[in-house]
């Protein structure tokens, strides 16, 4: 269903800016777990919803901010195409808008690259209920502040998105999945080795086994089966992590990813290695405080995804100087802070 629901939901921010009205944005409400707990009246974006441009030759599809992935994905899979970014799909109610916000990319992320990297353009609302746009639709165009790549990971805190493009690739001809029994240790050298050669889109460590995942011509990924050899994996298992689906993740405590270096010391049997190393997920019931220091020692820094505690943010507190800046892009979208209030940030 298509349906362009902008100036209702423009003149309701406007009307919630004069009356400091605090503001939930709500799409699929499949991610209303990340995050600091939600604050304010909900804002359902759930019908404002459809695809406003698709010419498959450009790769590019701008799409309301309400469109489920799966309407998405089956509309881009009848010309071959998919989304370029690995975006979790929570359940089938899942949004594209609610994707953007939450800005999390699964594990072909060092293959095909990050959510953010594929957005070239929005239409946002803003917190006195102007409509913005920023960015484009062609890919050369990149010119200037992107500022609708600041919409990806802000968790609705800097304007309610109303339409989003992003790019889009070819789907593969075929995917499979090897897997190997093997230490940690082990498992990094084979990377390091086969980064670049192969025609690898994940690679993820867990309980003594490496799973690879290759995808592209057919061709080219039977002959890299045959060099790897190795065990037949399922492909669904890259489905699973990339929707947190695993029984790993339903552990009691809270989850967090550790983005650390690959050769990080961090102990590889109590974590989930995504990223070819470089992302580690990790189920404890440590404190923030706790989770975060580790990861410091390692160089890394810890992202809380989910836990029973909803006082702590996705992230820490970033230095003094990098707040205030932050803080002024807020207020100049945000005036009075009536967005997804506290979402991200104790004080905004």
């Amino acid at each position: 269903m298509t349906h362009d629901d902008t100036a209702t939901l423009a003149s309701a921010v406007r009307a919630a800016y004069e009356r400091q009205t605090p503001l939930e944005v709500v799409g699929g409400g499949t991610r209303r777990h990340l995050g600091r707990a939600p604050d304010g009246q909900p804002l359902s974006l759930a019908s404002h919803s459809g695809i406003v441009e698709y010419e498959p030759s450009g790769f590019v599809v701008t799409v309301r901010a309400g469109t489920t992935l799966h309407d998405l994905d089956a509309a881009l899979s009848r010309e071959g195409q998919t989304l370029m970014a690995d975006i979790p799909r929570f359940s089938a109610a899942s949004t594209i808008g609610g994707a953007v916000a939450a800005g999390f990319t699964g594990p072909g992320r060092p293959y095909t690259g990050a959510l953010r990297d594929s957005v070239l353009g929005a239409r946002v609302i803003s917190g006195t209920g102007q409509v913005l746009a920023f960015g484009g639709k062609v890919l050369k165009n990149v010119a200037g502040f992107d500022v609708s790549r600041l919409m990806v990971g802000a968790f609705g805190t800097l304007g309610v998105i109303l339409d989003v493009s992003v790019r889009v690739s070819r789907c593969p001809e075929d995917v499979q999945v090897v897997a190997f029994e093997m230490s940690w240790p082990e498992a990094r050298e084979c990377l390091k080795r086969w980064e670049g050669d192969l025609p690898l889109t994940g690679a993820f460590y867990h309980r003594g086994v490496l799973s690879v995942r290759l995808a592209g011509r057919e061709a080219r990924v039977a002959a890299a089966v045959r060099e790897l050899g190795g065990e037949k994996g399922r492909p669904e298992a890259f489905t699973e992590l990339r929707d947190l689906a695993f029984d790993f993740f339903q552990a009691p405590g809270s989850l967090w990813r550790l983005l650390v270096p690959p050769d990080s010391p961090w102990d590889p049997e109590e974590t989930l290695i995504d990223w070819a190393g470089a992302q580690r997920f990790w189920v404890t019931l440590a404190l923030a405080q706790e989770v975060r220091e580790k990861a410091a020692q390692y160089g890394g820094q810890a992202v809380r995804v989910w836990g029973p505690d909803r006082s702590e943010g996705p992230w820490a507190a970033p230095p003094a100087a990098t707040m205030a800046l932050l803080t002024r892009v807020k207020t100049a979208l945000d005036p009075r802070a009536i967005l997804n209030r506290g979402r991200l940030y104790r004080d905004w």
